[in-house]
């Protein structure tokens, strides 16, 4: 029955895309009248494509909405997409974004400067070359402050076993106007003390880059882990509009000396 109702729609389909097709070969010598009634029916049903048109791009552009896919070590025993790049946000945008915003779940801009002419959104991926479903996009304007950063925080998981055997590994793709310098810090706070770990994340050709967190040199106590969170911070980034592409950890056991 299933086979039978497919058949007679690809014959229907097909009947009804000859008769438009002819409809507008002919649509320069057709009585105005005709025309006029064509015309009605056309951009009624031009309505109705375009709907179905925009809902099967959106739906079928790559990545998929919620992918949390990504290229990592085999050895890795946790890896993450953070939300901001996997779903959208409610509101798309903000203007004259204030310091401690959180732009999506479990990511906040941090700045310290005086009057905020900073705009971000986010975007859509549709390159086939992304992975993430969405991007971050930040218009800097005037910028008088001496930094400008994002923290993420790290959900449970990436605690659950972790140990000064591991490395955190982050892997970004950061597309900017004009070179800025970009550091990542690991916060990761166990009892009263927070551990934190610098790291420079160097600029590379396409976009495409990635710092390690070696914990074997810090003094985390294994026992008491209760948080962490990643800062990215941007210095210079005044006059600048800077895409953050994807953005993406996974833990791994460090090399042994």
């Amino acid at each position: 029955m299933g086979k039978t109702r497919r058949l007679i729609n690809t014959i229907v389909f097909r009947r009804i895309l000859q008769r438009w097709a002819a409809l507008a070969e002919g649509a320069e010598g057709a009585d105005l009248s005709r025309l006029r009634v064509q015309n009605n029916r056309a951009k009624l049903l031009r309505h109705h494509l375009d709907r179905v048109i925009a809902v099967a791009d959106s739906r079928l552009a790559l990545p998929a909405i919620g992918s949390d896919i990504f290229r990592r070590p085999r050895d890795s025993d946790w890896g993450w997409r953070p939300p901001l790049w996997r779903e959208p946000v409610p509101h798309k945008g903000m203007a004259s974004v204030a310091s401690n915003t959180a732009f999506a779940e479990g990511s906040t801009i941090f700045h310290d400067c005086s009057s905020s002419e900073l705009t971000l959104r986010q975007i859509r991926n549709t390159r086939e070359a992304d992975l993430a479903a969405y991007a971050l996009r930040m218009d800097v304007f005037r910028f008088d402050g001496s930094f400008l950063s994002i923290a993420v925080d790290l959900p449970p998981e990436a605690l659950n076993g972790l140990r000064r055997k591991h490395l955190i590994r982050l892997d970004t793709q950061i597309v900017a106007e004009k070179p800025l310098e970009i550091f990542a810090r690991l916060n990761i706070k166990h009892g009263p003390n927070t551990e934190q770990i610098v790291r420079e994340v160097p600029m590379q050709q396409g976009g495409e880059m990635m710092v390690e967190f070696d914990l074997g040199y810090s003094e985390i106590a294994e026992n008491r882990l209760e948080s962490a969170w990643v800062d990215l911070i941007f210095e210079g980034a005044q006059m600048n509009q800077v895409t953050i592409r994807d953005l993406t950890f996974c833990r791994l056991p460090r090399a042994e000396i």
